[in-house]
């Protein structure tokens, strides 16, 4: 996507150091636009703990480069067939161990833990610095085209309901950030959008502020400007009210975990937007790479909720909006039952939330 008139992924390899990778910090924006160097795979946990990057597909491209630069700090050169197997283990044992810290610096979005895992695997075949940055690289080009492909299989959702419209604006609510800044690019809730918008559809997306950390409002309202679509900032409790009101077509979002049955992890509070739609007849989608669904998982409870520093929904930008001391629940996840869901939008295709659907997809 572009950045004024520059063009941007939101994770690029530095092609004169191949000891460090690029990514946009997302806590400064919209105010501010830096690009942050992960040298280290100390910098990529703390990238994503701290949430200077965020979305579960970025989460885990940025994680998969996490690996690589373990690899190069703790052994630098290719493990042959010459070492003996003591040896190559305990070379490698303190990659395995980053790898696993990386793992729960974010334990809702399955992502992190599947490119952790993929990495991992391909060091244990192939334990060279070459192979693993290619590998990296890959995953990321891989993510960006699953992403445009959830684009591709989304977009005749909107056309359809355009079509119904007479070419009217295509009124879309989503929730949180699921377009290219929490992907390597295009997206996923907001895919569909962008081929859309760029397809000469009119549409307007109704964006959530997304409290405590505002992505709605900081990031997808952001994204939405600097391309060109149509768009309105609203508080997130006003879309039950749009909705019972005629003012919504379809409610998109996007997904951290998805279950073997199409129950879908979230940003909180995505659960009472699926209520409302599935109280005022509004068709909810939610987008997702086939690497977000957890197979080993088949019920909601099932899924591990993130909770959050309690200073999120204390302050803002560290000014207090609280009283001192008062306590603190910040779950950063919902989950939503596949019954309110209607349909999974994935680079695979569209499926039915429900487990006969899915694995016929995934097959």
């Amino acid at each position: 996507m572009k950045v004024g008139e520059k063009y941007y992924k939101s994770i690029w390899k530095d092609e004169g150091d191949h000891g460090s990778v690029h990514v946009i910090d997302q806590r400064r924006l919209p105010f501010s636009f830096e690009v942050m160097t992960l040298g280290s795979v100390a910098d990529v946990y703390d990238a994503i703990r701290d949430m200077a990057v965020r979305g579960a597909p970025l989460i885990g491209a940025v994680a998969a480069w996490g690996v690589y630069l373990s690899f190069l700090e703790h052994v630098g050169r290719t493990v042959s067939s010459s070492d003996d197997q003591s040896a190559s283990r305990d070379l490698l044992s303190p990659v395995r161990r980053d790898a696993e810290r990386l793992k729960s610096a974010r334990p809702t979005a399955v992502n992190l833990a599947w490119a952790v895992d993929y990495m991992t695997a391909v060091m244990k075949s192939y334990p060279d610095a070459g192979v693993l940055r290619k590998a990296a690289q890959g995953l990321c080009d891989e993510e960006e085209e699953r992403s445009r492909m959830i684009g591709v299989h989304g977009l005749p959702l909107i056309e359809d309901i355009s079509s119904k419209k007479h070419g009217d604006a295509v009124n879309i609510l989503t929730h949180c950030n699921a377009g290219w800044l929490a992907c390597v690019d295009y997206g996923t809730a907001l895919a569909p959008v962008y081929l859309a918008h760029d397809n000469g559809i009119r549409v307007h997306v109704w964006v959530d502020e997304t409290r405590p950390r505002n992505q709605g409002s900081r990031l997808t309202a952001w994204e939405l400007v600097n391309h060109g679509v149509p768009c309105t900032l609203i508080t997130d409790n006003a879309g039950g009210h749009l909705m019972q009101n005629g003012m919504v077509d379809i409610v998109l979002v996007g997904c951290d975990r998805a279950t073997a049955s199409g129950d879908v992890a979230n940003k909180t509070g995505t659960y009472l937007k699926a209520l409302a739609a599935n109280d005022n007849g509004v068709p909810f989608w939610s987008a997702l790479p086939a690497s977000t669904f957890d197979l080993s998982v088949d019920r909601p409870g099932q899924i591990e909720i993130e909770e959050r520093d309690a200073d999120e929904v204390r302050t803002i930008d560290g000014v207090s909006i609280a009283p001192e001391g008062i306590a603190v629940s910040n779950y950063g996840f919902d989950v939503t039952p596949a019954r309110l869901i209607t349909g999974l939008i994935t680079d695979r295709g569209i499926c039915r939330a429900e487990k006969e659907s899915i694995l016929k997809m995934l097959s």
